[in-house]
């Protein structure tokens, strides 16, 4: 007996939960064995009266309630079992931000002891930014109207450097000309329209392409255009 304690004690601790069920479902079914096969075969007036009746349903309602009670009881421990396992399995952390907290950023050992870097000089960095849209240089180009008085420059094409782009139109025809630089239909510098020696004119440029014309009307739809390309 000792041997035979020893040996299934593990199993009886382990179906703790189970064995009020058990007990009660076996209690259910010897009495359903007893009341069916012992007493209702081998009396035909078995249970005899009202009296008896009342007796036998209320004994069987009884351990049919018991089953099912401890049925529920022992699905309750099981939940309970499978909840503890998957919480056991998925623990939830132990600390959490709180509502509106901040999390209090991370430093990492290698980067906590260095200084931080100097931050650029915004005088530096603003004329190096100036400088490199508008440009430095400064191109002094040569453009001339056709002295026959034909509606037309000595060139199509013009090539300067960004910054100050300075053109220095000659007229000896005796016709008015002028020279005006746009880009699109934005003009952005013109000479005085004039007959007879020179004038200049002087604006700033981005690297791009430009267009170069006569605004006296009709000059320029005659072909007294050209293209400006600034690099």
């Amino acid at each position: 007996m000792h041997s035979l304690a020893v040996t299934f004690a593990p199993v009886l601790a382990a179906e703790k939960s189970k064995v009020p069920f058990y007990i009660a479902g076996g209690v259910l079914v010897v009495w359903a064995l007893i009341v069916s096969l012992g007493l209702g075969l081998r009396n035909e007036r078995f249970p005899g009266n009202l009296q008896g009746q009342r007796t036998v349903s209320a004994i069987t309602a009884v351990l049919v309630l018991a089953a099912l009670a401890t049925a529920v009881i022992s699905s309750g421990g099981k939940r309970d079992e499978t909840a503890s396992a998957a919480q056991n399995k998925y623990p939830i952390p132990a600390t959490a931000p709180e509502p509106g907290g901040e999390a209090a950023p991370a430093e990492s050992s290698s980067s906590a002891g260095a200084a931080p870097a100097p931050a650029p000089s915004s005088s530096s960095s603003s004329s190096s930014s100036s400088s490199s849209a508008a440009g430095g240089a400064t191109s002094a180009l040569k453009l001339a109207a056709n002295p026959a008085g034909q509606l037309a420059y000595d060139t199509k094409s013009l090539s300067a450097k960004a910054g100050t782009v300075t053109i220095t139109l000659s007229n000896s025809s005796p016709v008015e000309h002028d020279v005006t630089i746009a880009q699109g239909s934005t003009v952005l510098g013109k000479t005085p329209t004039f007959v007879g020696g020179s004038r200049t004119v002087s604006v700033k440029l981005k690297p791009g392409t430009y267009t170069f014309y006569c605004s006296v009307p009709g000059h320029r739809q005659a072909g007294m255009e050209g293209t400006l390309t600034v690099s």
